[in-house]
């Protein structure tokens, strides 16, 4: 195999935030095990050993939660140990780390710049957004603390991403949060749609977003990112990022925008494997990576439900004029008539910014 990418939650769902809106700690409620508590070290080993036997070029390893800080920095000492014992010398490493930012010091900022990883930090946007849903467990306000690091692993050279939430109430503080973030030098920023609860109606919560809200947000945020690149200040936002490759002809690297589900290989505390951070639950669990027989290959069986079922599109998108850029958008966003929840949104958002995109295309490299 190529190339291998997993997400490990070295924490499982343990986390020392309680962010209101957690699509995660919703998950944990709707399976058997809330957490599966932190990961063994001979867990880890497997993970280490049979990713990279099965990986020819590349490897990807991502930690997330939970909080996967709270796994305790002795653990990637020992995960890194753990590479460069089974990495074979052609297999190019990739590490990134998915965190809420407010547990890192200047030891973590040391051994993630030594180790070149990514790091993603979640962070509202402004002070009164961010701390407005992201608290702690005893109710404190997260952002001062969150900002600072993000801040320190900057000045030590450490790849930074901004990853903000969209909620209703940032969606429509949208221009605030950006210019915000530009301003705090953080140039990589990714908007991520909030997820309502599993089984719930959409909409229903304040933070929830709706897809009126959803497509305001996308043009202003467009509007304003379109006037940076263009007069030559570079600002990386994902989704936009995608929509411009699908354009100039490569394919997205977001699983949202590829037209289906593919493996994720979402790896638990204990070693059970998942597709997907959006379905770490009891009936999509995989295989364990103790199993004998499990091996991280290309591509998965077709002929499972969850595959199957994230194959299919709305009836209306094989009609769609945008579908060659939206290709349906995520699983989780799906109702029961099989219409994507933000379809209207990314209808009129791609009305309203196609020309400018297309130009892009043409005439900045």
């Amino acid at each position: 195999m190529k190339h291998v990418q997993l997400m490990i939650k070295p924490a499982s769902s343990n986390c020392n935030l309680r962010c209101s809106y957690c699509f995660y700690e919703d998950e944990c409620k709707n399976r058997e095990v809330h957490s599966y508590g932190f990961m063994k070290e001979e867990v880890l080993e497997k993970v280490v050993r049979k990713a990279l036997d099965a990986a020819e070029l590349s490897c990807t390893f991502g930690f997330q939660g939970g909080e996967p800080t709270l796994a305790g920095l002795e653990f990637y000492r020992k995960f890194i140990d753990y590479t460069k014992q089974y990495k074979k010398p052609e297999t190019r490493l990739q590490f990134c780390l998915q965190t809420n930012g407010s547990l890192l010091n200047e030891e973590w900022g040391d051994f993630l710049k030594e180790h070149h990883f990514l790091v993603g930090i979640s962070l509202d946007g402004t002070r009164e957004i961010h701390d407005k849903n992201r608290r702690d467990g005893n109710g404190k306000e997260t952002f001062g603390r969150v900002l600072k690091n993000a801040k320190m692993l900057q000045k030590k050279g450490v790849d930074v991403n901004i990853l903000c939430v969209l909620t209703k109430q940032s969606a429509k503080k949208i221009t605030s949060i950006y210019q915000y973030l530009k301003k705090e030098g953080f140039y990589y920023q990714q908007y991520i749609p909030c997820l309502d609860p599993l089984g719930e109606k959409r909409g229903q919560h304040p933070w929830s977003l709706t897809p009126e809200v959803y497509e305001r947000a996308l043009k202003d945020l467009f509007d304003l990112w379109f006037e940076d690149v263009r007069s030559g200040t570079m600002i990386s936002l994902r989704e936009f990022d995608n929509w411009m490759s699908v354009l100039k002809g490569y394919p997205p690297e977001a699983c949202a925008q590829t037209g289906r589900c593919s493996m994720q290989n979402i790896v638990e505390a204990n070693g059970d494997i998942f597709p997907c951070d959006f379905y770490v639950l009891d009936e999509h669990r995989v295989a364990n990576i103790a199993d004998a027989d499990f091996r991280f290959s290309e591509g998965v069986p077709v002929e499972k439900d969850f595959f199957r079922e994230g194959m299919k599109r709305g009836e209306k998108c094989s009609q769609c004029k945008w579908y060659p850029l939206c290709r349906g958008g995520c699983k989780r966003d799906y109702a029961e008539e099989k219409e994507n929840y933000f379809c209207q949104a990314y209808q009129g958002f791609f009305a309203y910014a196609i020309e400018r995109m297309e130009w892009l295309v043409r005439f900045i490299r």
